[in-house]
């Protein structure tokens, strides 16, 4: 049974009322489940029982504390893109060990602070950071672990905003010249090549990109290792897709089989990174209807989210279930309505013409599969508070980020003395 389901009328979190956090906390607000996030990694970790494979939670789909603690305290590892994720896994329980740097641009700063935390590898990404890193680890007097982001010029078939692994991509190093760079990389001062790494893009729903990528990757370890580099590790990051709308995202089951029929017999330690498929599901958006317009050919549902507070689907034209918190009578008939917010853009838009039981002012509804990318690319867009973030474990809930107020808004800025 899913975590959010209909109980004596209202919509409910686990065992919560999403009516009661709403007289509460107010809307909008985001929601994650415990029981949710549980057992999307369990699933992970079940699936990939039996193989030498850890899971990393890539941080940039949901960076907030409770998540990562919740996860932490299972297991995971953490995949990072910035000195702030890095910063967070370490606060949130992911011991340094567990923690893989990835991203296109890390500064030299950005290097020596993730030596010095002593995090397990370093996925590089480009020559110039190479050489940068080189002369880091030197200074310190230290050798840092590294992967390169191998780009296999392989075609994710998903949404082009998020697609990371053809050679028109700005990721990783070409794959006709990673055997030339690891040889560089060995002769560099301060460089352990240890692992090779590879991600493809986000909410792949089709198994075959990634073997073709896979593929590449185990042929471009024997030749590494024929070339005398000692490769230990596969990192091959994330991507795996879930259902927002009908998609039909792969069995777990048969992913980790597939990864095992390719590098089971390497000798190699395994690193995963998944994101949305472990928060995407598991996380909501509730918010109230202020108006519901009639205009001449539509009728509009005006609601107190906007795209500031979830951008995806003015960003990506991205699709989010909208359900209302009351459950509607069996047997109402559905009514299109354009689904918008307050924002005055007017890309600031949720839905055009979704069929939706009728609505009132007031009403509560939310958006479905908000867990990824949500609350972690909002912005203050129209001065507009950040929405808060609560989190359910069974019968209680508890706000994880509170909705800052306008007053606290204003004064973390300064005005100069001229003015």
């Amino acid at each position: 049974m899913s975590v959010f389901a209909y109980r004596n009328g209202v919509l409910h979190a686990e065992s919560v009322s999403l009516e009661d956090v709403a007289r509460e906390v107010g809307t909008p607000f985001y929601l994650y489940s415990t029981a949710a996030l549980e057992s999307h990694y369990n699933a992970y970790a079940g699936a990939f029982a039996g193989q030498d494979a850890g899971v990393c939670y890539a941080l940039k789909a949901n960076s907030n504390l409770a998540v990562i603690r919740t996860l932490s305290r299972l297991g995971a590892g953490g995949d990072v893109v910035s000195v702030g994720e890095m910063k967070r896994a370490l606060a949130g329980g992911i011991p340094a060990e567990r923690i893989v740097f990835s991203g296109v641009g890390k500064t030299r700063d950005d290097l020596r602070a993730a030596l010095e935390a002593g995090i397990h590898q370093i996925n590089v990404e480009s020559v110039p950071e190479l050489e940068a890193l080189s002369e880091v680890a030197t200074s310190l007097g230290v050798e840092a672990p590294i992967a390169f982001r191998v780009n296999p010029d392989v075609d994710a078939k998903t949404h082009a905003k998020i697609s990371t692994g053809k050679k028109e991509n700005k990721f990783g190093i070409d794959y006709d010249h990673a055997r030339e760079i690891y040889r560089r990389a060995a002769d560099l001062p301060g460089i352990k090549p240890v692992a090779i790494a590879v991600h493809i893009g986000s909410q792949l729903t089709d198994l075959a990109p990634f073997r073709a990528a896979y593929e590449r990757v185990a042929a471009l370890l024997h030749q590494l290792r024929e070339d005398g580099h000692d490769i230990q590790r596969l990192d091959l990051g994330g991507g795996l897709g879930i259902t927002y709308r009908n998609e039909a995202p792969p069995d777990l089951a048969d992913y980790a089989a597939m990864v095992r029929s390719i590098t089971g017999n390497l000798g190699c330690r395994i690193t995963l990174e998944p994101g949305r498929s472990l928060v995407g599901n598991a996380g909501i958006l509730v918010s109230r209807v202020i108006y519901v317009k009639q205009g001449l050919h539509r009728r509009f549902a005006i609601v107190d989210a906007a795209m500031n507070d979830l951008i995806r689907p003015s960003l990506y034209d991205a699709y989010h279930g909208i359900v209302p918190v009351a459950e509607p009578a069996d047997g109402v008939a559905a009514e299109p309505y354009d689904v918008v917010g307050p924002v005055c853009e007017s890309g600031d838009t949720f839905a055009v013409q979704r069929p939706l039981p009728p609505l009132a002012d007031d009403d509560l509804v939310a958006f479905l599969s908000a867990g990824a990318y949500g609350a972690v690319m909002a912005s203050t867009y129209n001065t507009r508070p950040l929405v808060p973030e609560v989190l359910v474990n069974g019968d209680r809930f508890s706000v994880i980020r509170p909705r800052p107020t306008v007053e606290e808004m204003l004064a973390a800025e300064r005005v100069p003395d001229w003015l």
